[in-house]
């Protein structure tokens, strides 16, 4: 079977945690534990959050002295899958001893009229006092918006509409590679009508919905998505939370799960199930191989056809 495995950001780092590199180790390693038993058994490929990682290098790229420009989003995104990759590369390679892996810095379609570009939405970046955000947006044309501690850089995040890498992926998956691929959703290009070439864009791309959109064009069979809660839950943060172990996109699409949470990964599965017939969960970490087998998470499945 072949897999498509979303590691969520707080699956590569815990809340809490500082992003320096013993630490992302240790969590890296849980990964690998994690998915090593389904990387025996099965074609892998595996997508990774990056917002702790970006958020600290467009930091220290906005650090620089006047008249410096800070390095655009699709740039620090091609670093975070260097980075990200690497440590992933390396952990594998040491707990799946024998088994080929291979990391690739890949890059998403968007489309340059997608309105999201009208509607910067996606917080980046540190949380800024009120009288710094305001001389950042000035000085390098950001747009802030407030949140509940301070003001955050937002930015566009596009539609994903395809992976440019789709088929390198597919040939390092038939050779039996294990392949790390898409991190942060992947760097986010436009392509030109007419010649094909490809241009960074200044945004971010859901790791969800890429996901979802590179296990599609792979042929998978199953979307995994893991993060820190065991299953998705209606009315989480409440007195009464219910968990969902069985639902179909229209069951997913009807509980209408928040979009700064759960609702990217509802959305995802929901897309690529609808899309494939294939199946979706969504899960926690230590659970991935439990998941797969039905024992654990929350199965997105294809509506039953009656008649």
């Amino acid at each position: 079977m072949r897999i498509v495995i979303a590691l969520g950001g707080n699956a590569l780092l815990r809340p809490g945690d500082r992003p320096c590199a013993a630490v992302q180790r240790w969590d890296l390693d849980r990964v690998t534990t994690a998915v090593a038993g389904l990387a025996l058994e099965h074609e892998i490929v595996i997508t990774h959050g990056n917002e702790p990682q970006i958020g600290l290098l467009a930091m220290e790229s906005a650090a620089g002295p006047v008249p410096a420009t800070p390095r655009p989003l699709d740039l620090l995104g091609a670093q975070t899958q260097g980075l990200i990759g690497s440590l992933l590369v390396r952990a594998l390679r040491d707990t799946l001893r024998g088994h080929k892996a291979a990391a690739l810095v890949t890059h998403t379609l968007v489309r340059a009229d997608d309105p999201a570009f009208a509607r910067p939405a996606t917080r980046v970046g540190p949380v800024y006092p009120r009288d710094v955000a305001r001389a950042l947006a000035r000085r390098h044309g950001w747009h802030l918006a407030e949140d509940a501690i301070g003001w955050r850089r937002v930015v566009a995040s596009p539609m994903p509409v395809g992976i440019v890498e789709t088929e390198t992926i597919h040939d390092l998956l038939t050779s039996g590679a294990l392949v790390v691929c898409a991190g942060g959703g992947g760097v986010p290009v436009t392509a030109d009508d007419a010649t094909g070439a490809l241009h960074g864009v200044d945004a971010v791309v859901d790791k969800d919905l890429s996901a979802a959109v590179l296990a599609e064009e792979l042929s998978a069979d199953f979307l995994l998505l893991l993060t820190d809660v065991p299953c998705v839950y209606t009315g989480y943060g409440t007195h009464d939370p219910q968990p969902v172990l069985d639902a179909t996109p229209g069951d997913l699409r009807r509980a209408a799960f928040p979009a700064d949470s759960m609702g990217p990964k509802t959305e995802a599965a929901a897309r690529f199930v609808e899309r494939t017939g294939g199946l979706a969960a969504i899960g926690a970490l230590d659970a991935a191989y439990e998941i797969v087998h039905g024992r654990s998470g929350t199965l997105v499945r294809p509506d039953l056809v009656v008649g």
